[in-house]
């Protein structure tokens, strides 16, 4: 494996060039569709490095860089991605606070005078319906006061509606949005950080595992401790805020927070939120237009030669795989308080749960654990906003594998016992199922109906009754029959569930 230095995007980009997981697109691609449909056509495949952006000369791009989960853990030198989670978790637990330096790859230019967001950076459109072109790439970094002495980083979906000022998304129960909500009147200073060092991206993917990542929790000294080195920070140059020294660009500015603008002129029209049509959100549904904060930049900063843009699109499997793996870490932590010893792994499905829903893999050491299991499942719904699912199974069902999670879940749950539901409250807005109504008059108002758990685990005195059959592919030697050419051609043809079953031998 080829030496790497992980504290920046660029250089973390020469080590997966050197490991071919880059694919450099030299033709000149449009930011309004283009980029997005190549990485969309091309998920789940090579990261993309587009050198040849229409109408930003000198500026390139990258995309896709999270988009395989075996990457992601290369990238952080692990060579299981399973395990990437308990590097986050020794990371939370093992923190390495930011160090603050003066000479900064991300100030080696400076704007201030004549800003003009959108035409300076390339920021993309993805579907013909976008209500604008969404930077959804920003890493938005408050600290300080507004966020009990530590550092806050997050993903918002922010839209330049003018040269300087755009909208910015946070709602209440995110970080930010208990922040904004806290200084509401005021202007609160933050740096918006494209293209930060991996650990950073996937400090500001998230978590929302509340009792686990609370408010005051560093973003960035957990990123530092992922990472293995200490977050080069810098002072900004125009607010009484800090930047991430080694990203590629920096947007200065304060978020006002005494008004709230509408997204879309769409949306200002119709004078009613969640009808617009936006851009693509997480859920994999179109997102929808409302009235939120309004962002001013103050100055744009960024690195001098070929600055590298970052175009992460939120429904991808890079959006989820950054959030994942801080997730599942927080929801082991979580178990591993609410009763230690019963949750030996938990896995979130990518690309298809995301924030929406964790599997919990348990191994029972008595019939009192049955008891604990609807504990665990309460104490999930309680940690996360708008959780949809919770999935317990036992020790011999693959977490991995949604083929042996739904044989589990078809064997092992009784409708009258085994199903938890999760009380009403709030929610995500970006939910369809969540709005009340869809006429236009309230199409506005939404409400989190309640997720679902799912007992899918078998009763401590009773396993004998759900003994899986093994067959004895771990005492066989298949090269005794067949060549090593025979093997890989029938392997091929598997799908991954039988893979699974063959692997097992169940």
């Amino acid at each position: 494996m080829a030496q790497k230095d992980i504290t920046s995007m660029r250089s973390t980009i020469e080590f997966l060039e050197k490991e071919d997981e880059i694919l450099v697109v030299d033709g000149e691609v449009d930011p309004i569709y283009e980029i997005a449909a190549i990485e969309k056509a091309l998920e789940n495949g090579p990261a993309l490095l587009f050198k040849n952006i229409k109408g930003y000369p000198g500026v390139w791009d990258i995309g896709n860089v999270f988009s395989r989960s075996d990457r992601t853990a290369k990238i952080f030198g692990i060579a299981d991605p399973k395990k990437i989670k308990f590097k986050c978790l020794e990371a939370m637990k093992n923190p390495l606070p930011p160090r603050v330096v003066k000479d900064a790859p991300c100030q080696e230019v400076v704007i201030t005078e004549d800003i003009d967001v959108m035409a300076t950076l390339p920021m993309i459109k993805s579907t013909e319906k976008d209500g604008g072109r969404i930077l959804g790439s920003g890493n938005n970094l408050i600290g300080g006061k507004y966020f009990q002495n530590a550092f806050h980083i997050s993903f918002n979906r922010i839209h330049f509606r003018g040269k300087n000022w755009a909208t910015l998304l946070a709602g209440r129960g995110s970080h930010l949005g208990n922040s904004i909500v806290a200084y509401e009147g005021q202007k609160i200073p933050m740096t918006i950080n494209i293209c930060t060092p991996p650990a950073v991206a996937v400090a500001a993917g998230g978590a929302r595992v509340a009792p686990i990542i609370h408010v005051g929790a560093d973003d960035l000294a957990f990123a530092g401790g992922l990472q293995g080195s200490p977050v080069n920070i810098c002072k900004a140059k125009t607010v009484d805020a800090y930047a991430v020294a080694n990203s590629e660009w920096v947007i200065e500015g304060y978020i006002d927070a005494s008004q709230k603008m509408w997204e879309t002129e769409e949306s200002e029209k119709l004078g009613i939120a969640r009808v617009a049509p936006f851009f693509p959100e997480w859920p994999g549904y179109m997102g929808r237009a409302g009235r939120t904060w309004k962002f001013e930049a103050t100055a744009i900063t960024h690195r001098a030669d070929k600055p590298i843009f970052y175009t992460p699109l939120a429904d991808s499997f890079e959006g989820v795989i950054l959030l994942n793996w801080r997730s599942e870490a927080a929801f082991y932590e979580l178990a591993q308080r609410t009763i230690p010893g019963l949750v030996i792994d938990v896995n979130i499905w990518t690309p298809i749960m995301g924030r929406n829903g964790v599997i919990f893999q348990v191994s029972k050491k008595s019939s009192e654990d049955d008891l604990w299991i609807k504990n665990l499942i309460a104490a999930a719904f309680g940690a996360r906003q708008g959780l949809y699912w919770v999935v317990v199974v036992d020790e011999d069902i693959d977490i991995y594998s949604t083929d042996d999670v739904l044989w589990a879940l078809l064997t092992r749950v009784n409708p009258d016992t085994d199903i938890v539901r999760g009380y009403p409250g709030t929610g995500r807005a970006f939910m369809p199922i969540e709005r009340v109504r869809m006429d236009a008059k309230q199409a506005s108002e939404y409400r989190f109906p309640g997720g679902m758990g799912f007992d899918a685990t078998v009763p401590f005195a009773g396993k004998w009754a759900f003994e899986r059959p093994h067959y004895l592919v771990d005492k066989i030697d298949l090269g005794k029959w067949f060549s090593p050419a025979q093997i890989a051609k029938v392997q091929a043809l598997q799908s991954d569930y039988a893979k699974v079953l063959a692997q097992s031998g169940a």
